[in-house]
């Protein structure tokens, strides 16, 4: 039956994804802890070997104690999908579930990979036809991420992605094209959000349906709060006047503090770098004159 569409609430669905190092559990931390502004609503499951628990309790950091739920080997999707409902269900329909890394199912021991093998060395099936069977399971894991009744975010790991073109001498070659997540082609992309953190911390956006389409920032708390506002009330953050991008907290600065002094000193909403540099500009043709 057609109607006539209107904006909803909605869950966040986002992924990040980056190098080892990057900051990509951090960066799920803070973005749950702005959309819930509570730690007892968030669950991270851990597959990196119990890393998160440096996280805990980290008054360097802000960081407070959330739920934790460690998972080892076999990681299997099965196994995947009972923690999601487990932690959909601990954190309520206002918390953050932070699966924390999504590759695992993927290419690890028992994730679906492993499952394809298995499939293959059956009777009457091969690599190529046991991918119908495997890709179920992978089907059905990421729709349970997508269909939890709370907020979900994941992290995926990435490496160098290539691609084989042809050279000026006629031949074949491997030609780099940059990072991919490791997990299923396009797996990135049944997400709402994906942003890619670099390994100087600066998160980009590589697909986008709010409002981070010229988003590049260290991620903060203020964004998990951004995304709520936005998710729930359809509210846009205030945007610099100049490069466009979105105003957030800066060297101990509030959002507000920013968007002030821009207005007091320039007449202008500008972010805290473009508010810097106009000012000096100011200053010193103030002083040449």
């Amino acid at each position: 039956m057609l109607e006539k569409v209107t904006r909803k609430k909605a869950k966040l669905r986002l992924a990040l994804t980056g190098v080892s190092g990057a900051g990509k559990t951090l960066s799920a931390l803070y973005i749950a802890y702005g959309m819930t502004g509570d730690w007892d609503k968030i669950v991270l499951i851990d597959t990196e070997h119990e890393r998160a628990r440096f996280y805990a309790d980290r008054e360097d950091l802000g960081t407070g104690s959330f739920y934790y739920a460690p998972f080892s080997p076999p990681y299997s999707p099965e196994r995947y999908k009972q923690l999601v409902y487990e932690a959909a269900e601990t954190v309520g329909t206002d918390g953050v579930v932070i699966i924390d890394s999504l590759s695992h199912a993927w290419n690890n021991e028992g994730g679906v990979l492993d499952i394809k093998d298995k499939i293959a060395e059956r009777p009457g099936k091969n690599s190529y036809t046991a991918w119908n069977e495997a890709g179920r399971f992978q089907n059905d894991l990421i729709n349970t991420i997508l269909a939890v009744d709370c907020h979900t975010i994941v992290t995926m790991r990435s490496k160098m992605d290539y691609v084989m073109q042809q050279n000026d001498r006629g031949k074949m070659e491997p030609v780099k094209i940059g990072l991919a997540p490791i997990q299923r082609d396009d797996t990135e992309y049944e997400f709402d959000i994906v942003l890619d953190i670099a390994r100087n911390h600066i998160a980009t956006a590589s697909k986008d349906t709010t409002f981070l389409d010229r988003f590049g920032q260290i991620i903060t708390p203020e964004l998990g709060q951004q995304l709520k506002n936005w998710l729930e009330n359809g509210a846009e953050p205030v945007k610099c006047e100049s490069c466009k991008k979105i105003i957030s907290a800066f060297n101990g600065r509030s959002e507000k503090q920013i968007i002030d002094a821009g207005q007091k000193q320039l007449g202008k909403t500008l972010c805290y770098h473009c508010f810097a540099k106009e000012f000096r500009a100011k200053r010193d043709a103030d002083a040449a004159s």
